[in-house]
């Protein structure tokens, strides 16, 4: 079956910003007293914010309510963004070569206050015919749910779509939607090897990222 749009991931794959989200929430952690450990960051990745939070809040320690949480980490991670947006090198030529083909959707586990304020400093979001944040499904990642309710705004088949992620529970997410699965490794939290084999093609960079190998899918 042809492929009939595409879908990115934000966080990894056109933003450097896993960094940023581990940062920020490793200092709101030992500001706190909570219990920090070196796979915290890796464990949260794909999360929605109700998950993550919940899970800084249990399993970490931190001691305020999951809603409390996640607003005072959002509020942290947009003050970095509009000082700097880590875009990640090639992500608007990337964008922009695949908008030229196929509509584009947006399937991120960050907060929708961050997707628009992403989009709109980076001059992105008139590419991006859907947009969706996780916090407005069921389940974040792995889990299909985010991916599904892109392809269903762009009215499109998911098994007809191609998804492009960076990290393990991005990647089983995709999968699991039945879609064509894209992955640029993510260098600072690469995705576990069986994660890896759940994509179809693996490019080394976006700048590999062209309408013939989408269509070599």
């Amino acid at each position: 079956m042809a492929i009939q749009a595409v879908v990115f991931d934000l966080d990894g794959v056109l933003l450097d910003s896993e960094p940023v989200w581990a940062r920020v929430r490793e200092a709101l952690t030992r500001e706190l007293g909570g219990r920090w450990h070196d796979g915290a960051q890796r464990e949260m990745m794909g999360m929605s914010s109700i998950e993550w939070s919940r899970y800084m809040h249990d399993s970490l320690g931190v001691p305020l309510e999951p809603e409390a949480i996640s607003d005072e980490v959002v509020r942290r991670v947009a003050a970095v963004y509009r000082e700097e947006l880590p875009m990640i090198e090639g992500a608007r030529e990337a964008v922009e070569r695949l908008a030229s083909r196929w509509p584009l959707g947006l399937a991120s586990s960050a907060n929708r206050e961050l997707i628009d304020l992403v989009l709109e400093r980076s001059g992105l979001a008139r590419y991006f015919a859907a947009t969706v944040s996780s916090e407005e499904v069921p389940r974040g990642k792995p889990a299909p749910d985010v991916y599904l309710e892109a392809t269903r705004r762009l009215g499109v088949e998911a098994t007809a779509s191609a998804a492009v992620e960076d990290s393990g529970n991005g990647l089983r997410a995709a999968r699991a939607a039945d879609m064509k699965v894209i992955a640029i490794p993510n260098a600072s939290f690469p995705p576990e090897p069986e994660a890896l084999e759940l994509a179809d093609v693996v490019l080394d960079s976006l700048a590999e990222l062209t309408p013939e190998a989408v269509e070599r899918l």
